[in-house]
């Protein structure tokens, strides 16, 4: 199936791994990349416009796109990016055969539960996405990273640029 059969918020989430077997982990594996405990003035954020699902190897496609162009341009001490959804929801897929003479193999809807194929973030509409802590002079670096992520994303996304007035740690 493709990907787009994922994107909708159909129905109510299916999250009971302990039900399905077989379920495969995400594919995104860390989540903070950066320096954590830099003390930066900018906070960038990548905000979804509406509802929808993301899969987890579109989160990890937009973690490794804006992770390597803040890495590239700003060095790994002068940002902290964050992910912000984890994947969750298990999603399921009935697969069909397509040959000659399918018809004698497989049962149709009959017994159409699904096999687990992988899981995905469900997203709110004005939910941030990714975070990105900066400084003054990489708010265009780290504007057009947030950019490079959001196009491997299934939905429109804007950028909100806020300027945060504390020092100190950002883990938590």
């Amino acid at each position: 199936m493709k990907a787009s059969n994922y994107r909708e918020v159909k129905g109510a989430p299916y999250t009971r791994k302990e039900y399905s077997r077989g379920v495969p982990p995400p594919r995104i594996t860390k989540f903070t990349m950066g320096n954590p405990s830099g003390s930066f003035k900018h906070r960038l954020l990548l905000v979804s416009e509406k509802k929808a699902q993301i899969r987890h190897n579109a989160l990890e496609a937009a973690r490794i796109a804006t992770n390597r162009y803040l890495q590239r341009k700003l060095g790994t001490s002068n940002y902290f990016l964050r992910i912000l959804p984890y994947p969750h929801i298990i999603l399921r897929e009935n697969k069909m055969l397509f040959r000659v003479h399918a018809d004698r193999f497989q049962d149709g809807m009959r017994k159409a539960f699904g096999k687990p194929v992988g899981t995905a973030a469900r997203v709110g509409s004005n939910q941030p996405v990714i975070m990105v802590y900066v400084n003054k002079d990489g708010v265009e670096v780290a504007k057009e990273a947030l950019r490079r992520g959001a196009a491997k994303l299934p939905n429109t996304y804007r950028i909100i640029v806020e300027e945060v007035g504390f020092e100190g740690s950002l883990r938590r």
